[in-house]
């Protein structure tokens, strides 16, 4: 058995453990809940409210990265990897020897990466960074945040926990990328600022 078969059994496995022997009645309304994009509005709204109070110059472009962070993890792994890589979703490979608890529809065709674990791990390490470089924070909470969302993919039914890893990869990938983004726009702002006090 080649190694990469190996990790497809593995990956087969652990999705098993959590979607079908962990999981329990009282569990799945927080689960559903968990991957709802409406279940975050709040926290994004207190997130921008917190940074506009701790530095408003910070406060527009660490919205607009947040952005262009999305953007890139979701086109990127929507638009261009899940074609390419073309690794069915657990839901669509159900059959009478791989059974999937599924609490919400299969929706595409293909899981690689997961779009969840990429955008959610993207803003999870850019807003890492960012809260570290310039208010001096270490908000760790944004993995466990993003770890949540994620762990509720696989419990659902929607994505292997290999399709989350991928994800992961791409969202921290992204999450840098953006930082030096923001790093160059503060710089110059930064500079700009200088140049009319001294001007």
């Amino acid at each position: 058995m080649d190694i990469l078969q190996s990790l497809e059994n593995i990956d087969k496995y652990v999705f098993h453990l959590i979607n079908d022997e962990w999981t329990f009645s009282w569990l799945n309304g927080l689960m559903l809940l968990l991957r709802e994009p409406a279940t975050w509005v709040p926290l994004y709204i207190g997130v921008l409210f917190f940074i506009y109070k701790k530095d408003k110059q910070l406060a527009i472009p660490f919205l607009l990265c947040s952005i262009v962070t999305f953007a890139i993890t979701d086109v990127t792994s929507a638009s261009i990897l899940k074609p390419m890589l073309a690794r069915l979703r657990p839901c669509q490979e159900a059959g009478p020897d791989f059974s999937v608890n599924a609490l919400v529809g299969c929706g595409g065709l293909f899981g690689m990466p997961s779009s969840h674990a990429s955008n959610h791990f993207g803003l999870a390490t850019f807003w890492f960074i960012a809260a570290s470089c310039y208010l001096k924070q270490k908000w760790y909470w944004v993995w466990l945040w993003a770890v949540a969302v994620c762990y509720a993919q696989v419990y659902v039914g929607k994505h292997y926990p290999g399709d989350i890893i991928a994800g992961a990869i791409l969202g921290i990938i992204g999450g840098n990328i953006t930082m030096q983004l923001l790093y160059y726009w503060m710089q110059l702002q930064n500079k700009r600022k200088n140049t009319r006090a001294y001007g």
